[in-house]
């Protein structure tokens, strides 16, 4: 068995290590398990292209290698969406999740002040991991009006361990204003972000602030889904019961299926595993654990779906393609996402259209651009320094 995962240690972003400290206590059996003769690990490698059939290009460090596989499970996980506002673009203005990350790769934020906005549980369990490093929550801002959010919460009580969980976030961030309907209409600064303007209702405030963290949700990293010819659906990976897609022998499981948060991808992630080793019976085990926790997808699409009012908050001149520097005034005339990116080159930067992408979705109703490869920026040298496929054996299963 092949395991491929493009961060430099195994994990994700849930269970990264902190630097200099040790891995998450829930993570270490679950890694040890992984310690076998018959299972290969390779870290800081994604797959840039599908030369043919069964066969993927994997890039690491400036090579790249084609291996063979006879089943493949997709758990490429997800990304924040990030809409565009005056002052996004100032230094210091990060995803909520990608300054969690940055705050466990050593980055410090003890004494700093931090804004927290944006939409979805996942600001909740950033400023939890922020203020517990030292950082001034200043506030939390979601943009889900407080009816959606309270009949969320509601719902939890009938999921004991979810309850569990917010009532444990409830308290490490107490005394930390959480509002709702409130969302950020402007950055300012000097050379990087020092204040956020926010609205809530009629109300428009500045809060001060050494960080902004600001993320929508989450967007599925679908890209290997789509290259493969994966039925769709609404943006996410349609699969059957055993997380099978519409390619035979290719499962997905997690966020590429639908966000329903980690128990819901652990389990989806194990019937996977069980259905592509021809374990039917323990994948069909774990079914009714997934259902359960399935209800809970429905209710976080409910509660965080995005105010239209947001639609709003960009003007012409705002950025919305920072790979190329283009403005939401330069694009907003086109009426397609095609005709944006052959006449401004808006998506066609180095992140080929990931952040960019879902943000010109939501404002303008664009459909998300055609998938080609290389799927992830490469370099000319991986591509022409090809390794003859030598991992073939360690990789068909």
């Amino acid at each position: 068995m092949l395991l491929l995962d493009r961060r430099p240690h195994l994990g994700g972003n849930v269970w990264h290590p902190v630097l200099g400290g040790s891995r998450v206590p829930e993570a270490i059996p679950l890694l040890r398990r992984l310690d076998r003769p018959n299972v290969r690990i390779v870290t800081g490698a994604e797959v840039l292209d599908l030369p043919r059939s069964s066969t993927m290009l994997v890039g690491t460090d400036t090579t790249a290698e084609e291996v063979g596989y006879g089943q493949l499970v997709l758990a490429t996980g997800a990304r924040e969406r990030v809409l565009p506002f005056p002052g996004w673009t100032l230094p210091n203005v990060t995803g909520a999740g990608a300054l969690q990350l940055l705050a466990k790769s050593g980055l410090p934020v003890q004494g700093r002040a931090i804004v927290v906005a944006g939409s979805g549980p996942l600001l909740l369990a950033a400023a939890a991991y922020l203020r517990a490093q030292g950082a001034e929550i200043r506030l939390i801002a979601e943009q889900a009006p407080r009816r959606r959010v309270w009949r969320l919460a509601a719902g939890l009580v009938r999921e004991r361990d979810r309850l569990r969980q917010a009532l444990d976030l409830r308290r490490q961030l107490g005394g930390v204003p959480y509002r709702t309907g409130c969302w950020p209409v402007r950055a300012e600064g000097d050379g990087r972000v020092e204040r956020v303007v926010l609205r809530q209702g009629r109300h428009e405030w500045a809060e001060v602030c050494d960080f902004l963290a600001c993320g929508f949700h989450l967007v599925p990293n679908t890209e290997l889904a789509e290259l493969l010819g994966c039925r769709m659906r609404a943006g996410f990976v349609t699969v059957d019961g055993y997380q099978g897609t519409s390619i035979p022998g290719t499962y997905a499981a997690g966020e590429p299926v639908g966000i329903g948060g980690l128990e819901l991808a652990r389990v989806e992630g194990a019937i996977a595993g069980f259905a592509s080793t021809d374990q039917r019976e323990r994948a069909a085990d774990r079914f009714a654990e997934r259902r359960r926790l399935s209800r809970f997808r429905g209710a976080l699409d409910r509660a965080f779906q995005l105010s239209p009012q947001l639609r709003a908050v960009a003007t012409p001149e705002t950025i919305v393609c920072r790979c190329e520097d283009v403005r939401v005034g330069t694009v907003a005339p086109f009426r397609t996402g095609r005709e944006a990116r052959l006449q401004t080159r808006c998506g066609m930067g180095r992140c080929q259209g990931r952040v960019c992408g879902p943000a010109t979705e939501f404002l303008w109703g664009w459909n998300p651009r055609g998938i080609r490869p290389p799927i992830v920026p490469a370099t000319v040298e991986q591509l022409t320094r090809r390794a003859v496929p030598d991992a073939v054996s360690g990789a068909r299963s």
